[in-house]
């Protein structure tokens, strides 16, 4: 039963690419639009024949390569003269390369040489690409709350948890502070609403009361 499902949704899915390809070439030759529904029908047979017999960890590595190949299409033929497909396919293959891991993803040893492989590609693509403005400082902050985030829950340290992450974000609005106008010291008042989070974990939770 299973094979003819997925015989039926590979048929039905170049049937339907088919159409949609001999419909573009017919109407408007001059823009090739039938790329865009071919990669979603795409996904049709291939989450049957993997997803479907419970093989996950096969399925988002063949849907992975399928995810690269249509954004580096897009790249190539609508904007060939930067390499943005850089910045999305690294981001797409931590999908095959966590569920590979297995239970390691989940470790603090995991996130922390997960973080450190996507703040040195990022900052090298910021360094190469676009060194004009430090992008970098914002997905380097977004990742550093993977590794911390289990480093604190694994030992139920929670004030350690708000008061780091409290610097953490601190620092975030110092820097891009320093970096987008540092004629004018703004960064004082989100640091002041921020530091409540630590405060309260202290005055309610740490402190035992009298």
């Amino acid at each position: 039963m299973r094979t003819h499902r997925v015989a039926f949704a590979v048929s039905g899915s170049f049937m339907s690419i088919f159409f949609l390809m001999l419909v573009n070439f017919l109407t408007t030759p001059g823009e090739l639009w039938f790329v865009h529904p071919a990669f979603a029908l795409l996904q049709w047979p291939l989450a049957l024949y993997y997803a479907g017999t419970g093989r996950i960890k096969a399925y988002s590595l063949a849907s992975t390569v399928l995810i690269i190949a249509y954004l580096a299409y897009q790249n190539i033929v609508n904007s060939p003269d930067y390499p943005w497909i850089l910045y999305a396919g690294f981001a797409v293959v931590w999908w095959p390369i966590l569920m590979y891991a297995g239970r390691f993803a989940g470790t603090l040893a995991m996130a922390l040489a997960g973080s450190f492989c996507i703040i040195i590609y990022y900052g090298l693509l910021n360094l190469l690409l676009a060194p004009q403005f430090p992008w970098i400082i914002f997905p380097a902050y977004a990742v550093l709350w993977w590794p911390m985030s289990i480093y604190f829950s694994q030992r139920r340290q929670w004030f350690s948890f708000a008061l780091c992450a409290s610097l953490l974000t601190c620092a975030l609005f110092i820097m891009v502070n320093a970096v987008t106008s540092p004629s004018d010291i703004w960064a004082i008042y989100p640091i002041f609403a921020v530091i409540w989070w630590p405060l309260s974990m202290y005055y309610f939770v740490k402190k035992p009361t009298v």
